[in-house]
């Protein structure tokens, strides 16, 4: 089998491999270490502000800032990247990390929804720093090229489907840590963990490591690039319709409509998240290694569309006129109760999430290789933070949303609209057509 369809280990991905996979080694290593902290900070938040009697309101408002900085953050992040170089705004982000974390050691009587908000606030902006440092980093250590459009596929792909794996780690971790060693034992061990990591990557963190020669200027934070506009617009929309129903509406219903407990909630979502990032990471498999980058924009596209069918049939599938429809029919009052209506909800739900997870998660290691495959080789942190103002801004909205049209309309609704919220990214992936394919 050829070089094109068979490419050789990561590690011989260029000729300058043992410093090129040393430093993607520290990158991973960074990457991961900042998002076992993030998921099971998150945990702690939910479990010990719920156990202090915070409502569920309150305790959402505690991650709004957390997702709406994400927004300005990855677009002032990407222009700091090419300015000052990736390693300052990767290690940027881990200080700031650890200084949310320190600011959650105060007194329980200064622990108020906006001190948290602010705390959150800070992890919002260390984690887009972050994120958006490594993924822009990686292209900078991967050669150009067909063969390098698969070295490129599977680095992107192991970065991000293991992020995800770690971050539903990290809810368990912080479940665990909260119960062994209470609220501030818990903060003060990953404030520890991470200032480890941290040291280690300003020793050994190459220093130019994405830096232009000239200081890029402001006007050129925004796009000019028609494909990568549709591929951030599609982007935006992508993460919307996850999260319409995903991050309030369906946790929300499985406690209230289905009755299940907080702890059988939050581990069924931390197993899905593993599972999901199992999926993005496996994805370089299902494709063949000398796809241009044309071919990758229309095959998201396709899988794009095939996901947006999935929360439609959940949608029908889980409406009160089907369920009274199985109900009065002879078929439906002669089944046993694991299968009644309710049961039928439940298991129509987990293994509607279980595929759209599945699917998701090929789409999403799909839009993280094309935006680094279109990005600019100088400057690529510039393109990346556009990009991921957009999945930041798509959060927001999705977010937004869930929670208004699960309280007005409930969780059929949320479905539709994500439906139709995939549709649309599937149409502007359909402009996503690069000048030049590699």
């Amino acid at each position: 089998m050829t070089i094109a369809n068979k490419p050789p280990p990561l590690s011989q991905a260029t000729p300058v491999r043992h410093h090129g996979q040393r430093q993607y080694m520290l990158i991973t290593a960074n990457y991961w270490g900042f998002t076992l902290t993030d998921g099971a900070l998150r945990m702690l938040v939910v479990l010990h502000f719920h156990s202090l009697g915070f409502g569920a309101l309150d305790i959402a408002l505690l991650f709004i800032f957390y997702e709406f900085f994400g927004v300005v953050t990855n677009l002032a992040g990407g222009w700091l990247g090419a300015r000052f170089g990736l390693n300052k705004t990767m290690n940027a982000g881990l200080a700031l990390q650890i200084l949310a974390l320190s600011l959650l050691l105060v007194p329980t009587s200064w622990l108020t929804v906006p001190w948290v908000m602010a705390a959150q606030a800070l992890s919002g902006i260390a984690k887009d720093l972050n994120k958006m440092s490594a993924k822009s980093a990686i292209k900078q250590l991967v050669p150009a090229g067909t063969t390098g459009n698969q070295y490129l596929f599977r680095a992107v792909a192991i970065l991000t489907g293991s992020k995800n794996t770690l971050k539903g780690i990290g809810f368990f971790m912080g479940a665990a840590l909260l119960a062994a060693l209470h609220f501030k034992g818990a903060i003060v061990t990953m404030v520890s963990a991470l200032t480890a990591v941290w040291a280690i990557s300003l020793m050994c963190l190459q220093n130019d490591l994405g830096k232009v020669k000239h200081a890029p200027k402001f006007n050129t934070l925004l796009s000019h690039s028609k494909a990568l506009n549709a591929l951030s617009a599609a982007r935006l929309f992508l993460f919307a319709a996850r999260d319409i129903w995903f991050v309030v509406a369906l946790p929300v219903f499985l406690s209230a409509q289905l009755g299940w407990p907080a702890q059988q909630i939050g581990a069924f979502f931390a197993y899905w998240i593993i599972g999901y990032g199992a999926v993005q990471a496996a994805t370089p498999l299902l494709f063949k290694a000398n796809n241009s980058v044309q071919t990758f924009a229309q095959k998201s596209r396709h899988w794009i569309l095939a996901l947006s069918a999935i929360p439609a049939i959940m949608a029908l599938g889980g409406s009160e006129w089907s369920l009274a429809l199985f109900e009065h029919t002879e078929f439906g009052r002669k089944l046993p109760s694991y299968l009644s209506p309710n049961a039928a909800t439940q298991w129509l739900l987990m293994g509607g999430l279980s595929l759209f997870g599945i699917v998701f998660a090929i789409n999403s290691s799909l839009h993280s290789y094309l935006i680094l495959a279109l990005a600019r080789d100088h400057g690529t942190s510039i393109d990346v933070g556009f990009y991921y103002m957009a999945n930041a801004a798509g959060r927001l909205l999705g977010t937004v949303l869930s929670g208004v049209m699960y309280q007005i309309y409930g969780l059929e609704v949320c479905l539709w609209g994500a439906s139709l919220s995939l549709f649309i990214a599937g149409l502007f992936m359909a402009r996503v057509k690069p000048e030049i394919s590699v």
